[in-house]
């Protein structure tokens, strides 16, 4: 399945309905879209930060629902109605300070779910930090 927007489109679409994204600063970024995924970058600040230096689970788990969302919009088109009714997440590793980036795959794109599976790296690292897997409900179309 082809994309229908690119992630220029899609980051210009969050930043006009969810600017509350960016409260925290410009942290996140589309590194990517292609079909069937989408890559979603953040730059962990202070911020996202637990004590002893590891990104917190719920900056991840932001991550992880952010990304999902990204893959989703990239193939049905700017619905900013379709929303979360469930997340998963593993946290496998502790991830060191640094960015963090959320390759999302399309599992399955129906007329009213879609379901999302989630990798959460750091930038470089083979190893995953935390597995994710999303549904989203899609407002008729």
């Amino acid at each position: 399945m082809q994309p229908v927007m690119t992630g220029e489109e899609i980051m210009a679409m969050l930043d006009r309905e969810f600017p509350q994204i960016h409260a925290g600063g410009r942290v996140y970024s589309i590194d990517g879209v292609s079909p069937g995924e989408a890559i979603v970058r953040l730059s962990a600040s202070e911020l996202h930060l637990r004590p002893g230096g590891t990104v917190s689970g719920p900056s991840m788990m932001a991550l992880a629902d952010l990304a999902a969302y990204v893959v989703i919009l990239a193939h049905i088109g700017p619905v900013a109605l379709a929303v979360t009714t469930n997340l998963n997440i593993n946290f496998l590793r502790k991830p060191e300070p640094g960015d963090l980036l959320a390759t999302c795959r399309l599992l399955k794109l129906g007329k009213r779910l879609a379901v999302v599976d989630c990798a959460i790296a750091g930038e470089g690292q083979e190893e995953m930090v935390a597995h994710a897997t999303a549904t989203y409900s899609v407002p008729p179309r």
